[in-house]
This record gives structure tokens, sequence and C-alpha cells, in this order.
């Protein structure tokens, strides 16, 4: 079976899977981390590499207070808890997005787990947190026409992959394969540059029971597709 190199993924419907069982939504996203964990461990096992996950984005803040606060101290004990899952795949973790919309402590544990974690190679895992396609290609945007401004670069010396080094992705590879959870199907402002010839699979099953066999199914359509990147394959 062939791997993609990277696989997104979308996490969604973990407050849906909670409310169908009664359950508050709060319910739903602790089950939902907890199945990150898993399957942090399930992709290094079947060898992939990079992985970049949609926690909240810059539009998540519109849900309740209950709910915001709820999920700002899921991401407190995740991000502590991350330090180890870290060590034990020797994973290398980055968080994508505008970090600077949340509280102090909560910016701190983000640069803590990103020092510890800076030099480790097997797995290579990236958070989207207060992240949005579109802020991060304006926020790219501003960082580039001020070196412009300053003289460090010139109009035409700017290239797709010179302004790909403004983006929060910078040195990653794009995606190959991504994946949307719970049955909807849309990018929702997810990694809109990155995406350009991305392999999309959408299911039914929620982010909490996405397991081991699901991604292995996803994994195997993935397989079915023939990537041609808008050339013709020869007959």
């Amino acid at each position: 079976m062939r791997v993609p190199n990277h696989i997104a993924i979308i996490l969604d419907g973990n407050g849906r899977w909670a409310k169908a069982k009664g359950m508050p939504r709060s319910y739903g996203h602790v089950k939902g981390c907890a199945n990150l964990e898993t399957i942090c461990d399930d992709m290094k096992e079947l060898g992939v590499k990079y992985l970049t996950v949609y926690a909240f984005s810059t539009e998540n803040w519109k849900r309740s207070r209950e709910e915001v606060d709820s999920l700002m101290n899921l991401f407190r004990n995740y991000l502590k808890k991350c330090i180890k899952i870290s060590r034990k795949n020797k994973m290398r973790v980055r968080v994508l997005g505008d970090i600077t919309a949340f509280d102090e402590d909560i910016q701190q544990k983000v640069r803590e787990l990103e020092e510890f974690s800076k030099d480790y190679e097997e797995l290579f895992f990236q958070i989207a947190l207060n992240y949005g396609g579109r802020d991060e290609i304006v926020r790219g945007i501003r960082k580039l026409a001020q070196d412009a401004v300053d003289g460090k670069v010139s109009p035409g010396e700017i290239t797709e992959e010179v302004f790909e080094g403004y983006l929060d992705t910078a040195g990653i590879p794009d995606p190959d394969f991504l994946i949307r959870t719970s049955g909807e199907q849309r990018l929702s402002n997810y990694l809109l540059w990155q995406l350009a010839y991305t392999e999309f699979y959408f299911t039914d099953v929620a982010w909490p029971d996405f397991h081991k066999p699901e991604l292995i199914k996803a994994i195997e359509k993935y397989n079915e597709r023939d990537r041609r990147y808008g050339g013709v394959k020869e007959e």
C-alpha cells in the first residue's frame, strides 16, 4: 500500500457525536483529543511522515463562551501532554495560525512544545490553532510587503516558492491527501494555498470514531487515485 507522505485532516464531528450520545459537546472534544493521540501513533506506524490537523479555526471564536472556554482548557492540557507524545514518537510539533489571540499561558505552552520537539524527525506534526487559510495568506502578504519596503526583496524576485516561505507552513511539503470526517464536504478555510493538488477524502464517520481501520480504508482510496498535477498520463 502506497502511503501518503503528508496527510491533512479536518477533525470534524466531535460536538455532533457527543450530542447523539446525549452528552455535552465538551465531551466530544475530549474524546476527539484522545483519538488524536492514537492517530499520531497510527500515522507513524504506517510510515506517514507529515500530519497536519485542523483543531481550531479563526471562525471558531463565534461559538458559545462555554464551549470556547472548554476548548481553551482542553488545549492547555493537550499541549502539556503533547510533550510526552512528542518524546514517544520522536515527533516534531509546530503550531500553525496566529497564537497571539490566546491567553499568554497557552502561548507559552506552544513555545515550550515547539522548542522541546524541534530536533525530532520521525514524524512532523502540525496543529492548526486559531488558523484560517485566508488569514494565513494575508499575514504572509503583510510580511512580504514589509520586506519589499525594507528592500529585502524586489517585486521581480517574488515567485510561488518565495511566497511559500512567508506562510505558516514554510518548509513543510504540501499535503498529498486531505481527510475530512463527519460528512461535510468543504474546506472551511483550511490550507487554501497548500491544497492546490491534494486528493480529498470525505467520510461520514465522526472524528472520535475515526480509528486505524478507517484510516487504512481512506489510504486505500488514495491508492486508487491518479495524481497528474495538471498533466496528461501517457497511455
